[in-house]
């Protein structure tokens, strides 16, 4: 559902995450050319949170084994979006 140049600015983002951890809640704080924002969330509880493009989400982390897996859904057409975060080695891979 992302178009093509949302993809080409992606890919150029230079997207830096903190990952902040303290129990189930955690603090995300997302650095990149477009934005910064610090996002925070608790395992399992559904909060809203916007992507770079202004897309906004509804959803929730869990933890899956090593995997920090989201499950949210888009406000604007009700479709599902997936991400799946581990460390591999010594970087974040989405």
């Amino acid at each position: 559902g992302v178009n093509v140049m949302k993809r080409k600015l992606g890919a150029h983002d230079n997207l830096k995450i903190t990952i902040q951890q303290d129990g189930n809640k955690f603090i995300v704080k997302e650095s990149s050319n477009f934005r910064t924002i610090d996002i925070e969330f608790t395992l399992g509880v559904s909060f809203e949170y916007s992507l770079a493009d202004g897309t906004e989400l509804t959803g929730s982390w869990n933890l899956e084994g090593d995997k920090l897996v989201g499950t949210f859904t888009r406000k604007d057409n009700g479709k599902p979006l997936k991400a799946y975060r581990e460390i591999v080695g010594d970087e974040l891979v989405q």
